[in-house]
Order: structure tokens, then sequence, then C-alpha cells
């Protein structure tokens, strides 16, 4: 958790790599009791604007949570909690969250649709908003840089080979 901006409006950072594990046999219990701890945060911390920065880089498939939970999450938030969120920064989203937000666009309002933000590295995120009130995890920092490292290795890839090289400059 962090605060911006002049009113010290509160930033909430989720990582999803600290979720639990779906194979535990008590797994829905404690989601349900996560997410209702997670609101009544929520609820105590926010009294203005606010913005949920979701962690999802370094999370195996079996910890994100299901489509199911999520809907039942964004059902049972306040429509006050709901109006004061100004953004929703997802960072490194996989191919399976920009899916399942894809698939349920139609089922959530417009005016949230339109907080929804990708961020791919933490570069970006910072380009967004003040980091040094914001506490990112080591193994999200980790997997940031090794996934730009990989990124850069792809790239000087492309441009050593000749034939990219030379459709480039036609």
């Amino acid at each position: 958790t962090g605060y911006y901006g002049d009113g010290l409006n509160a930033i909430i950072v989720f990582a999803a790599c600290f979720l639990p594990d779906s194979s535990r046999t008590d797994y829905n219990y404690v989601m349900e009791n996560l997410f209702l701890y997670v609101i009544s945060t929520l609820e105590l911390m926010v009294a203005e604007d606010y913005m949920i920065v979701y962690l999802n880089g370094a999370t195996p498939r079996r910890k994100m949570p299901g489509l199911g939970w999520m809907k039942k999450c964004y059902q049972m938030i306040d429509r006050r909690l709901r109006k004061n969120l100004k953004s929703f920064i997802i960072v490194h989203p996989s191919w399976f969250i920009r899916t399942i937000l894809a698939v349920t666009r139609p089922f959530i309002s417009s005016k949230f649709s339109s907080k929804i933000q990708y961020v791919n590295t933490l570069a970006e995120l910072r380009e967004m908003i003040p980091m040094e009130y914001v506490d990112i995890p080591d193994s999200i920092v980790k997997y940031d840089e090794e996934k730009c490292i990989k990124r850069r290795m792809r790239t000087s890839c492309l441009s050593n080979d000749p034939e990219m090289t030379s459709v480039e400059q036609e």
C-alpha cells in the first residue's frame, strides 16, 4: 500500500503470486475470507480516490483466482468503492488475464472497464505512479528483470538477423 497526489490517495498493491494454491482443500474458504479482509481494509482506508495495482508477474496459473471468484468480488464491492477507484493497473498481464477480461467486458460497466490499464514492465508503472511509497515484492522485481533481459535479447537477435535488417531497409 502507498499513496499518491496531494490528498495522499491510496495505492493498493495486490501481488497474485502470494495467493493460495488452488489445490488446497480449503481453497474456497481461504479465498472468501481473503476477499472479505481486502474489502474491509479498503473500506477503512479509502475515503477518497484510490487505485489498485495488481501484480500478476511471477504467478503460476494454479495461484491465479478464477473467473467466478473475480466476478463475485466485483459484485460485492459497494458502489462508493467502485466509484472512487480511479484506475486498476495490471502489471505483467498474462494471456489468461487478458482473455478473462476480454470475455467479461460485456458484463461489467463501461466505466469500470475504462479504468483497467495494462502495464508490461515496472519501468512503465514508474511512469504512471510515484513508486517511493509502493513496496514491490522481490519476486516481482526479479520476474520483471528477467522479462526485460529476454525482451532485450529478442530485440538484439532480431536486429542482428540479416533477413530482418533487409526487411527494415525496404
